[in-house]
């Protein structure tokens, strides 16, 4: 069998940056809370709901103001997200690639767990993922190890024969954690000079580079 894939959600196999942030500022008008920019709200993305909505709210807010705005904000984006979410470009093309050679392949998001599969069966319905997981209750969420190694054993593929390919350094570190080994994504939401500071395996600035090094290294 060929090594194993797990991919990150947003910033990595889809541009979900204008679902998120409509969905978030609507969240925070109907709170009577000021709202945020596309760039700012691109800082915000990595590390689930709740952080979402507590970087996003003024400083101090309560527990039951946050628990507010993450309840509209969750309302808002169940309907609204088809209108903000696109794979990157190349994506689609590379999965199928992929598929097609043999490599077992996963998804592993921060994002609630019904939004990351209803997200990948409508972006992707012609790729078999063996195991999609996003942000569950009482599970940790990345870079806890804990949802990459349930993938490793839910594929039957080691750790060591598996590949954590993401935009953000917490993709990173959950392969470090992990004990697998990782491919950083230069075209998603986070900051390039700290994602290369990460001691990724490799970094891919595009789809077609990202299928070069898969192909010469996870065999």
């Amino acid at each position: 069998m060929k090594q194993a894939l797990i991919f990150d959600l947003d910033g990595t196999l889809v541009d979900s940056l204008c679902g998120i942030a409509t969905a978030l500022n609507d969240a925070l008008k109907h709170s009577s809370l000021p709202t945020h920019s596309l760039t700012t709200v691109r800082g915000f993305i990595g590390n689930g709901a709740r952080v979402l909505i507590t970087r996003a709210v003024p400083a101090g807010s309560s527990e039951q103001l946050i628990d507010q705005v993450e309840q509209g904000f969750k309302n808002q984006y169940e309907v609204g997200w088809p209108g903000g979410t696109t794979p990157y470009p190349g994506i689609e093309l590379l999965l199928e690639t992929l598929q097609r050679s043999g490599h077992p392949l996963a998804v592993l998001s921060n994002k609630p767990d019904a939004f990351t599969v209803a997200m990948v069966a409508k972006l992707f319905p012609d790729i078999r993922f063996g195991v999609v997981l996003g942000q569950r209750a009482g599970i940790p969420h990345k870079p806890d190890p804990g949802g990459a190694l349930e993938i490793s054993t839910r594929l039957q593929v080691n750790p060591e024969c598996c590949w954590i390919i993401g935009d953000s350094t917490m993709d990173i570190e959950t392969a470090k954690n992990a004990g697998m080994k990782s491919i950083a994504v230069t075209w998603g939401f986070h900051d390039r000079a700290r994602l290369e500071a990460t001691g990724a395996d490799h970094r891919a600035d595009d789809s077609g580079d990202l299928l070069r090094i898969i192909e010469a290294n996870c065999l």
